[in-house]
């Protein structure tokens, strides 16, 4: 595996606000984020056998206070320290800790269900973090981003990022959902289930089993 220098990366996740979302009172985000999570709902119930989860990337903690009320033996973790703490207090009953999605802490084939939401455009190397995913993963992986170039257009439409033609700060990929489909298949396993909340892809996959 590629050894990450973290010095060198573009991604910057102390710089990025990834609350916004989850504190914005409009009418129109409070339905994005809830089809969003409904979403997620439906894909969840389309496993079988999970005794374990957990979730990478979560932030302050907003997405694991939805995701625990989908699955048990919950655990979460995140890259920016000074989110993790907020986490935990947001979600106190539950283990997060520190870590980064390219080098988890847990052993090989020993968690049931990950979850990467709105994480995998941020990555300068989301082909090393898949592959880590398949690793610690021992039978789903549940993983969202923006649909493009869907997600851009609308952007420019709320005449939001313009001189980046719509793109959000901190975004270096994008995939359409059947570029999500190429990857996910070509790096974890098989896609059994996708979802298309506005504007988001979600997916489902099945581990490869050799």
């Amino acid at each position: 595996m590629k050894k990450i220098n973290y010095s060198k990366l573009k991604a910057v996740p102390e710089t990025e606000d990834f609350s916004g979302k989850y504190e914005n009172n409009g009418v129109i985000a409070k339905y994005l984020v809830s089809s969003y999570f409904k979403s997620v709902a439906k894909l969840v119930l389309k496993t079988q056998g999970v005794e374990s989860a957990h979730e990478i990337g979560v932030g302050e903690g907003w997405s694991t206070m939805r995701l625990k009320k989908l699955v048990s033996n919950l655990t979460g973790s995140e890259f920016v320290l000074s989110l993790v703490e907020i986490a935990k207090k947001n979600n106190p009953e539950l283990n997060i800790f520190n870590e980064s999605v390219y080098e988890l802490e847990f052993n090989d084939n020993s968690v049931d269900l990950v979850f990467l939401l709105e994480v995998l455009e941020h990555l300068d190397y989301p082909e090393i973090a898949l592959e880590e995913l398949k690793r610690i993963s021992k039978k789903y992986i549940i993983l969202g981003v923006p649909r493009e170039p869907l997600w851009r257009f609308l952007n420019m439409c709320r005449f939001k990022y313009l001189k980046d033609f719509g793109n959000t700060p901190g975004h270096l990929n994008h995939w359409s959902k059947k570029g999500l489909i190429k990857l996910i298949e070509k790096k974890y396993g098989k896609v059994i289930a996708v979802e298309s909340p506005l504007p988001w892809t979600i997916v489902l996959a099945k581990k490869h089993e050799f």
